[in-house]
């Protein structure tokens, strides 16, 4: 059967407007509540935020913090073991619902996602051999410097340190060896990770030679989740306030979270 020419106008244009119309957007909280489990991407490569214990199971500040967000609400976790360079991608290709893993608060990384609260601090270091005359970035021309790809330090390395030899590697570990092994002058890292890689190489007379940056760590969400994003901030203030993030991250590193994160939190 033939429709009416004006039936069969409004037909096709019903059609048309189908075809653009856009996809309907799968919100990640609610499939997240629905499953009863939430995807969680941390570095076991920097301790004491992220690593393995004795046992081999995930520890740290990282993972405590991820397990009171699942504890309080209501699912189960899932720690998707992740890299420096591969924390954002995880996001970006929905191997993860947040990040919680030594992330810290770029303009770079803002563009690609959204940034919770900060819930942590991080200071990155240069660190090298006693006998090494470094006190500043110009003291790092004609040095060969490893650092971990993806990482602040390496961003920040490229951009200020013309005059060095930039060697990345995948992780924090494997960048600390190549120092004990001798294949680098220096290298960029976490402050913390300095005293066990000293204890472990005594004979390397490991020191810190500056700070390179002091960062606030927030937790990584895909871009447009707002509702997950409100979520996470209103969940990283009421621990702020309450006392747990400051007491899991006392465990941790032996002192106070700073008094700007607390007021960051509101």
């Amino acid at each position: 059967m033939k429709l009416p020419n004006m039936l069969r106008g409004v037909a096709i244009a019903a059609l048309a407007l189908l075809a653009v119309a856009p996809a309907v957007h799968a919100d990640v909280l609610d499939d997240l509540r629905k499953a009863k489990k939430i995807r969680i991407a941390i570095d076991f490569g920097v301790p004491p935020y992220g690593m393995t214990d004795d046992k081999m199971q995930p520890a740290g500040s990282d993972v405590d913090t991820a397990r009171a967000l699942a504890k309080d609400w209501g699912v189960e976790l899932e720690i998707v073991p992740t890299t420096g360079a591969s924390r954002i991608p995880s996001l970006q290709t929905g191997k993860a619902d947040l990040v919680i893993s030594t992330l810290s608060v770029t303009p770079e990384r803002a563009k690609v996602i959204d940034f919770s609260v900060p819930y942590a601090t991080l200071r990155t270091v240069v660190a090298g051999t006693k006998a090494e005359n470094v006190k500043s970035l110009a003291d790092l021309n004609g040095k060969t410097v490893g650092t971990t790809r993806g990482t602040t330090h390496d961003t920040y390395l490229q951009q200020n340190a013309k005059g060095a030899k930039i060697v990345r590697y995948e992780d924090d570990a494997t960048a600390a060896q190549a120092f004990v092994s001798g294949q680098v002058d220096l290298f960029s890292t976490a402050e913390l990770l300095l005293a066990p890689i000293s204890a472990k190489n005594p004979a390397r007379n490991l020191e810190m030679k500056f700070v390179l940056q002091a960062f606030n760590l927030a937790v990584g969400v895909k871009k447009g989740e707002t509702k997950l994003l409100e979520e996470v901030n209103a969940w990283i203030r009421a621990n702020l306030k309450n006392g747990t993030l400051n007491a899991i991250y006392k465990k941790h590193h032996g002192n106070d979270l700073p008094a700007e994160i607390i007021q960051a939190g509101g």
